[in-house]
């Protein structure tokens, strides 16, 4: 398998496989493909499988891709604007938000796994439930936002606003604590808790979040009160003359 990722913030990562390779996607992740390319709806893992993926935000069903002569290209985008990121696993475990998942080689294994400390799932921005990363090979995930990368040194903390974790190897301790005092933790515009995460590993965080993303753009949306039309309502005068 070959890859490269092009674009800016609205990222396309373009898949070359041999015969015989065979890469699996989100539904309806596939941006672009070659003629030759097939392409079938599997539940992976059985039912179980698929309601566990339903769980993580993914889809029931993952879309098996494989080239049906020596060689075809696929390509996968997310759907905000956001980066790509592969993942290398060879026999380690990455952890990851929910819809992280893009696409992986056939040697991945996609699971979930729950957070193991309760007020982690209800204030660390991330829920109960992270898409777990295993196998051999690469996966490619996908973000809101642009990417902060580091490595962390063993006992290492870094403190994160809520909601802002991409992902970070299973060796990466996963937190919250609450955001300073009372004063900063109700006033300060950070909320009230921020995630910690501690070292060894790698740790990948977004500068901004889908939900943040909605809440800036929500004020510029068209809206049908106060005497204005809604994007659709012009729509339809203008069809409708």
């Amino acid at each position: 398998m070959r890859y490269e990722i092009t674009g800016d913030n609205l990222e396309v990562v373009t898949i070359h496989l041999d015969g015989g390779e065979m890469v699996y996607a989100e539904a309806g992740a596939m941006n672009h493909m070659s003629a030759d390319m097939r392409m079938e709806a599997k539940m992976k893992g059985g039912l179980f499988g698929g309601l566990k993926r339903k769980f993580s935000g993914e889809s029931l069903f993952l879309t098996e891709f494989t080239p049906s002569g020596s060689s075809s290209y696929v390509a996968f985008a997310g759907n905000v604007p956001g980066r790509i990121r592969p993942i290398e696993l060879r026999g380690n475990v990455f952890m990851a938000q929910k819809d992280a998942f893009l696409c992986a080689e056939s040697g991945v294994d996609l699971d979930i796994s729950f957070t193991q400390k309760l007020g982690a799932g209800f204030f660390g921005g991330e829920g109960f439930i992270l898409e777990k990363f295993s196998g051999d090979g690469t996966v490619f995930i996908h973000a809101c936002g642009d990417f902060v990368e580091m490595n962390l040194s063993d006992g290492e903390t870094v403190l994160v606003d809520t909601g802002s974790v991409v992902g970070f190897d299973a060796t990466v301790g996963y937190d919250i604590k609450r955001a300073g005092g009372i004063k900063t933790s109700l006033f300060g515009g950070e909320g009230i808790f921020l995630t910690t995460l501690t070292g060894p590993g790698h740790v990948i965080l977004q500068s901004m979040t889908i939900a943040n993303l909605a809440a800036a753009v929500r004020p510029f949306m068209p809206s049908g009160t106060s005497g204005q039309q809604s994007s659709s309502g012009v729509l339809g005068n203008l069809l409708g003359d």
